[in-house]
Formats: C-alpha cells, sequence, structure tokens
C-alpha cells in the first residue's frame, strides 16, 4: 500500500498544504492549512469506486490504469 504525506508550507503570502510538488490553496494562517490538510488525509482512506483513471507523470507522459477504489493510501500530515 502507497504512503503518502501532505506537508505544511509557506505559500503565496499564506499557508498551503502540499504533496510532492503540488501546492493547495493559501489560507490565511497554519492552523487552517492544518485542519484542510488533515481533513484531505482522511479522505485517502474512503474507498470509491472502481474506475479507470488517467495521469501525467513527471515526464509529460499520460497513462490510464485500473483502480479497483480500495486500494487507498496511507496519508498523513507532516509539520
Amino acid at each position: 500500500m502507497a504512503r503518502i504525506h501532505y506537508r505544511i508550507v509557506q505559500h503565496d503570502g499564506g499557508w498551503a498544504y502540499k504533496l510532492g510538488d503540488v501546492f493547495s490553496e493559501s489560507f490565511a494562517t497554519r492552523s487552517a492549512a492544518l485542519a484542510a490538510a488533515h481533513r484531505v488525509a482522511q479522505e485517502q482512506h474512503v474507498p470509491g469506486n472502481a474506475s479507470y483513471i488517467e495521469f501525467q507523470d513527471e515526464a509529460g507522459q499520460w497513462h490510464t490504469e485500473f483502480s479497483a477504489g480500495d486500494d487507498r493510501p496511507e496519508a498523513d500530515v507532516e509539520g
């Protein structure tokens, strides 16, 4: 099972949570960004429907794969 980590960082004049190189929207306070990150991490545990998903990798290549809907990552919040 995959494990992902959201980080709380200063961003765009406020605070955001970040996963890899992707930032969330900005929040006025660190505590608001932290609360949002915890909410998003909890949502990662909710199973979804089986479906095909498309995503773009770091090299710009598009991929299609089947997601069973119950293969959710372990998610937590750092900082």
